[in-house]
């Protein structure tokens, strides 16, 4: 190999660049002699914290200028939270590489509840996310569901100020930032089922650059980059889950895949679940069909009723 610098392109949250510092550290080890910076950038989703994410674009909002930073040839690879990862990307771009999966689980942080069950009613539980918000309401009608924005060291400043009574959040950025000891109760996959990549991290790259791919590609991790394509292509097939409350979780054991999902609405009154398995080498077929399946059980009148009302 060839090479003898990569620059790592990262937005400047604390989690964001603690995933950009993993990589490097990853990187370094498997290559003593290459030189690895981190550029940190503040995009557009950083900057306005008072807008929602789908006035911004919706979770892509995230990644396009990580992006475009790869496309205009000052950055090398783009380190993702996968479950901020548009389906389709950039042609000339490719994500060859998934590294092993943090823990998939949500989690319950609140200074005065123990868990979900415990919250009385009319407590108010900050997520942004419209997959949590559906299930969340099927689980607990009583609560009330408040949009939060902000990295989680701001949310946590937040329920810590008397804005929230409990916050949701993603077990693998906490646990990523230490501070899991603000954990009152981790939320397992039967209860609140994940976000599509959730837990995961992705590089991305030029497709076209063989001796950067060379020097990624050791960092993969099998097991999870199949799951990962299992959940993105049920994605695929549900219209690409940005705006919509999708939720899936792939696990892979013996070769096999099993896979859950849903589909719900956002008072949580319909919840569409449906699950399928079969062998790894089928990922991206399984996740298709099970998103066929969705659609065929009433799916795609939900989504298209809430991307219709997104954009009035």
């Amino acid at each position: 190999m060839n090479i003898s610098k990569l620059r790592i392109i990262s937005r400047e949250s604390p989690l964001a660049m603690w995933q950009a510092e993993h990589v490097r550290e990853r990187l370094q080890r498997l290559h003593p002699g290459v030189a690895v910076e981190i550029i940190g950038i503040s995009t557009r989703a950083d900057r306005f914290l008072d807008a929602s994410l789908a006035s911004l674009g919706g979770k892509g909002v995230f990644v396009k200028e990580l992006e475009q930073a790869l496309l205009d040839g000052s950055a090398d690879i783009a380190v993702h939270s996968m479950k901020d990862v548009t389906i389709d990307l950039p042609r000339e771009l490719t994500l060859p590489v998934i590294l092993e999966r943090e823990d998939v689980r949500d989690c319950f942080v609140s200074n005065d509840y123990q868990g979900i069950t415990e919250l009385p009613q009319q407590a108010r539980v900050g997520t942004s996310s419209l997959r949590r918000r559906c299930q969340l309401q099927a689980l607990r009608p009583d609560i009330s569901i408040l949009d939060i924005r902000g990295n989680v060291g701001t949310r946590l400043r937040k329920l810590d100020d008397g804005d929230y009574d409990a916050l949701i959040l993603a077990t693998a950025g906490v646990k990523r930032l230490g501070l899991q000891h603000r954990i009152r109760e981790y939320i397992e996959p039967e209860l609140l089922l994940p976000a599509v990549g959730q837990g995961a991290m992705g590089i991305e790259t030029h497709a076209d650059n063989r001796e950067v791919l060379e020097a990624i590609l050791p960092l993969n991790d099998e097991c999870t980059s199949l799951c990962v394509t299992a959940e993105r292509s049920l994605s695929r097939r549900l219209y690409g889950g940005c705006h919509v409350p999708v939720a899936a979780h792939a696990v892979m054991k013996d070769g096999q895949i099993t896979m859950a999902a849903l589909v719900g609405r956002l008072d949580g009154s319909e919840i569409l679940r449906a699950s399928i398995a079969g062998p790894q080498q089928q990922a991206d077929a399984l996740g298709d069909e099970l998103g066929r399946r969705l659609l065929d059980m009433g799916a795609g009148a939900i989504l298209r009723e809430l991307m219709d009302a997104a954009q009035q």
